[in-house]
């Protein structure tokens, strides 16, 4: 099993209120798990307006196909108009690595 992860740092434009910063994390957020089929939320500096951190993660068997999903949501949002992508983060483990801890089910 593989497991990928990436977040994104962003700038808003004319922004001057969390409610207005929500007017357009929140649907950006919504495309990426519609349009991507991954887990996404806002991640970071939720308590400033112009700044936001955007994260996204998914599960699946296939290595390729895990980095072929976080490249193509790299493109989506550097191709929106809306925000400024400052930076991006990603991270790609598999469930066989030998540092990854496991925890007992209870």
């Amino acid at each position: 099993m593989w497991i990928g992860w990436i977040e994104f740092d962003v700038r808003l434009g004319d922004v001057h209120s969390l409610k207005e910063k929500r007017s357009i994390v929140r649907p950006i957020v919504n495309e990426l798990q519609r349009r991507f089929a991954l887990s996404a939320a806002e991640t970071d500096s939720v308590d400033l307006y112009r700044r936001a951190g955007i994260g996204g993660s998914l599960v699946s068997i296939d290595r390729a196909h895990v980095v072929e999903v976080l490249d193509k949501v790299e493109r989506f949002m550097a191709e929106r108009p809306e925000i400024e992508l400052l930076s991006a983060h990603r991270h790609l483990s598999s469930s066989t690595d030998d540092d990854q801890d496991e925890l007992p089910f209870a």
